[in-house]
C-alpha cells in the first residue's frame, strides 16, 4: 500500500514545482505575440490574394512576389509555434514529474534534468526560428521609391 504524503510535503513540491510554472507563463506571453504575428501575415495575405486577381505588369509581379514571402513567414512563424508548445509540454511533463517523484519517493532527477534541459533546447530553438521571421519581414517590407517619392499634384503645380 502506498502512503499518503504528508501537507508539507505536498508544499515542498509546490514549491519545487513553482519555477516550471512561471516559465510554462513565459512561454504562454510567448505564443501570444506568435500567434498574434501569424494572423497579421494571414489578414496581408488574404489583402494580396484579393489585389493579385486584378493587377497587371510589375505590380502583379510584385504582389506574387509578396505573396511568396508572407507564405514562407507564415511556415516560419507556425515552425516557431510548434517548437514553444513541444517546449511547454516538455516542462509540463517536468512538473509531472517532479510530483510523482517527490509524492512517491522515486529517484527521477536524471529524466527531470534532461526533459528541463530538452525544453530548454527546444525553446531557444523557437526563439531563433522566431527572430528568422523578423529577419524575413524586415528583409521583405520597404517603402518602395514610387511611393516615397510621390509628389502630389497640388505640390508640383506650386
Amino acid at each position: 500500500m502506498i502512503a499518503l504524503p504528508q501537507v508539507s510535503q505536498v508544499a515542498q513540491t509546490i514549491q519545487l514545482a513553482l519555477a516550471p510554472v512561471f516559465l510554462l507563463a513565459g512561454i504562454g506571453a510567448f505564443l501570444n505575440v506568435c500567434v498574434g504575428r501569424l494572423a497579421r501575415i494571414i489578414d496581408r495575405a488574404r489583402l494580396v490574394e484579393d489585389k493579385i486577381l486584378t493587377s497587371r505588369g510589375k505590380e502583379h509581379d510584385r504582389m506574387v512576389g509578396e505573396i511568396c514571402v508572407l507564405d514562407r513567414r507564415m511556415s516560419v512563424v507556425n515552425g516557431a509555434i510548434f517548437l514553444s508548445v513541444a517546449s511547454a509540454c516538455a516542462v509540463c511533463l517536468v512538473v509531472i514529474l517532479l510530483f510523482a517523484g517527490n509524492l512517491f519517493g522515486a529517484h527521477l532527477g536524471t529524466p527531470i534534468a534532461i526533459l528541463f534541459s530538452l525544453a530548454m533546447v527546444v525553446q531557444a530553438a523557437a526563439f531563433g526560428t522566431f527572430i528568422q521571421e523578423i529577419r524575413l519581414a524586415s528583409r521583405t517590407i520597404h517603402i518602395r521609391n514610387e511611393v516615397l517619392y510621390h509628389k502630389v499634384e497640388e505640390e508640383e503645380a506650386r
